[in-house]
């Protein structure tokens, strides 16, 4: 009887927010906004790097590279939570579901890579100036991009291959606003631990090197920018690693509030906020921080403007 009542899942319904089933329709009026907010503001980041010879740049290479991985893994899943808000369509095939996740996980990878890398162009920048357009040379640029997508692509297939292969039956409700690794091990009636086991190898071999890389080129810039005698050259030495360096908090902050926490802290609801910060929030103020912060970019917006 067991056996007879033990349904295999081949789709997944998405709940989105259904704590709040009064707010769908001005939530997804929210949500909508951040999503065009995402669009325009990354966009323009690249048409002004593209259009502006000055910001043709290590750093704004890299800021556009940045900017168009914000722009791809928003929408990964943004489009089908305004399509959950607006027309309840909650269902996803398993394959769906996968190819979402997949690409999800290979975006989040990319962002950790270029973060690092942005890192290491800032340490160049600051603390060997009269070196940096021999180190940071258009050859290094590109290939330090291209592996970043590279790695990204890679890092989830062993994830994508081993969840393919899980069995999921009973439940198929994933308490989230898109297909979350930690939600779809939640539905398997089968052991996690092959999984659960690789997430943290892989994890450990991906994210942990890319994080150090942005520990240790901090500590190596604030260490130089304190060794500078004039509050003046301070300030210019500052202004050349703000941005990023804002943009680094906010991104390693949520990331480390999310998975830092004991696994018997955890909660899917919890975890679906703090996905909101990293996955929405993150990728719409970041190019208001770098546009905001920096005088190149505001001046190309002003050079552009005029042509007008």
């Amino acid at each position: 009887m067991e056996e007879e009542n033990l349904t295999t899942v081949t789709e997944f319904i998405i709940l989105g927010f259904p704590e709040y089933p009064h707010l769908q329709i001005p939530l997804f009026l929210i949500f909508l906004l951040i999503y065009l907010l995402i669009l325009i503001g990354n966009i323009t980041i690249i048409a002004l790097t593209c259009l502006d010879p000055r910001l043709h740049t290590p750093m704004y290479f890299f800021l556009c590279n940045l900017s168009f991985l914000d722009i791809s893994y928003t929408s990964v899943t943004l489009p089908k939570l305004l399509d959950i808000f607006l027309r309840k369509r909650q269902i996803i095939s398993l394959q769906g579901c996968l190819m979402q996740m997949y690409f999800f996980l290979c975006f989040s990878y990319v962002e950790f890579v270029i973060i690092s890398v942005m890192a290491f162009d800032r340490y160049v920048a600051v603390c060997h100036p009269l070196h940096y357009g021999v180190i940071m040379n258009q050859r290094l640029c590109v290939l330090m991009a291209s592996g970043s997508w590279v790695l990204g692509f890679l890092e989830p297939v062993t994830h994508t291959f081993l969840l393919s292969h899980l069995s999921y039956c009973g439940s198929n409700e994933i308490n989230h606003f898109f297909c979350d690794l930690s939600a779809l091990l939640k539905l398997s009636c089968t052991s996690t631990s092959s999984i659960d086991c690789a997430t943290y190898i892989v994890g450990g071999f991906a994210a942990l090197p890319c994080f150090i890389t942005t520990l240790i080129s901090y500590i190596y810039i604030i260490s130089t920018i304190l060794r500078i005698r004039s509050t003046e050259g301070r300030r210019k030495a500052f202004s050349t690693c703000s941005s990023h360096l804002t943009v680094v908090i906010l991104f390693y902050g949520t990331m480390l509030s999310l998975y830092m926490r004991p696994t018997s802290m955890q909660s899917l609801d919890q975890n679906k906020l703090i996905a909101v910060l990293y996955n929405v929030l993150i990728p719409m103020f970041n190019p208001m921080i770098y546009s905001l912060k920096n005088r190149e970019v505001k001046a190309a917006m002003r050079k552009v403007f005029k042509r007008k």
